[in-house]
C-alpha cells in the first residue's frame, strides 16, 4: 500500500506523461485521461490484487478492462510505471510499429493489456466474460472496468448490462467517468443519459455514486466499499463524476480537449501546474 503523498506524487507525474506523450505527436486523447488519472493511480497502486509478472489468463489475480480506450495516454502511464513495461517506452506513443498506439491494441503483446478497445462500447461485453470465466475457475477475485459517459449512447452496454445483473455477474464493478462531456460536446445535448444509476439499478445492479473522482481518496472509500459489495448477488456500478483535463486549467469543463494536443508554450503551462515528478522518461 502506498502512503496518500506518495499517491498523489505519482498522481502528477502520471499527468505530466499523459501531456507529454501527447504533445510529441500532436495527437492523442488529453481530457479524458486527465480527468481519470486519481482513478488509474488508485486501482494499480492501491486497491487492485496483482502478480508480479504479467499473464494473459489473469487466474488468481484482479483484472482490469478498459473499454473507452481513447484515453491510452493515462493508461499507458500507469502500466510503465506500475512497471509493466520500460518508461522509455512511453516515447513510441502513437508511433509507427509502437506498441503504445492510439487505442490499446493486443497483436503486439504489451504486457497489461488484454483486449484491443478501439471501438467504444464493447468493453462491458468482454468484462462481464473475464468475470463469468473466473467464477468457472473458482477464482475469487475481482474484475473491474472503466466506461465513458458518451459510450453508453452504444447500445451493445444496454445488452450486456441486462445480462450481468440478469445472470447475477456479482464479481464485476464498472466503473462510469461521468464527466458529462464527448467529442462533440456536452453528453446531454449530444444525447441525454438521463439518470444513469437508476438505469443500472433497474437492470439489477447495485449502484454507488462517487461525487468526487478527482479526489484520492474518495475514490479509494468508495472502490472499498464496491469491493465489499461483491459477491452479494449483484454486479456493482460506481458512476464516477469526474472532470475532464482535471489538473490542467485550460483544459478543465470542456470538450475542447476530448481529442486535442498541447502546443509548446501549453505543454510549459501544463508541466508547470504539475511540478512534482518522480523523473520524466
Amino acid at each position: 500500500m502506498a502512503s496518500q503523498h506518495d499517491l498523489e506524487k505519482i498522481t502528477t507525474q502520471v499527468r505530466r506523461d499523459i501531456v507529454r506523450m501527447v504533445h510529441k505527436v500532436d495527437s492523442g486523447h488529453p481530457g479524458g485521461s486527465l480527468g481519470c488519472t486519481e482513478f488509474f493511480v488508485a486501482l494499480y497502486f492501491e486497491l487492485m490484487e496483482l502478480h508480479g509478472k504479467f499473464s494473459m489468463d489473469g487466474i488468481g489475480e484482479d483484472l482490469f478492462f478498459l473499454s473507452n480506450g481513447h484515453i491510452s495516454p493515462v493508461y499507458y502511464s500507469v502500466l510503465a510505471r506500475k512497471g509493466y513495461f520500460p518508461l522509455e517506452e512511453l516515447n513510441t506513443f502513437r508511433m509507427l510499429n509502437s506498441r503504445l498506439q492510439g487505442h490499446p491494441t493486443t497483436h503486439e503483446g504489451l504486457p497489461g493489456v488484454r483486449i484491443a478497445s478501439g471501438s467504444l462500447g464493447q468493453g462491458m461485453s468482454v468484462a462481464i466474460g473475464a468475470a463469468l470465466a473466473k467464477k468457472l475457475n473458482k477464482d475469487k477475485h475481482i474484475v473491474y472496468s472503466l466506461h465513458g459517459d458518451g459510450e453508453l449512447q452504444e447500445g451493445q452496454n444496454w445488452e450486456a448490462i441486462m445480462y450481468a445483473g440478469s445472470k447475477k455477474v456479482d464479481n464485476l464493478i464498472a466503473t462510469i467517468d461521468r464527466n458529462s462531456q464527448q467529442i462533440d460536446g456536452n453528453t446531454e445535448d449530444v444525447m441525454a443519459l438521463g439518470d444513469v444509476g437508476a438505469k443500472f439499478k433497474a437492470f439489477g445492479w447495485d449502484v454507488l455514486e462517487l461525487e468526487n473522482g478527482n479526489d484520492l481518496q474518495a475514490i479509494i472509500k468508495t472502490l472499498s466499499e464496491a469491493k465489499s459489495r461483491i459477491g452479494k448477488g449483484k454486479p456493482v456500478c460506481v458512476i464516477m463524476h469526474t472532470v475532464m483535463g482535471h489538473g490542467v486549467d485550460f483544459m478543465m469543463h470542456t470538450h475542447a480537449w476530448h481529442g486535442k494536443a498541447p502546443n509548446d508554450e501549453q505543454l510549459q503551462r501544463a508541466l508547470a501546474q504539475n511540478q512534482e515528478t518522480l523523473g520524466d522518461y
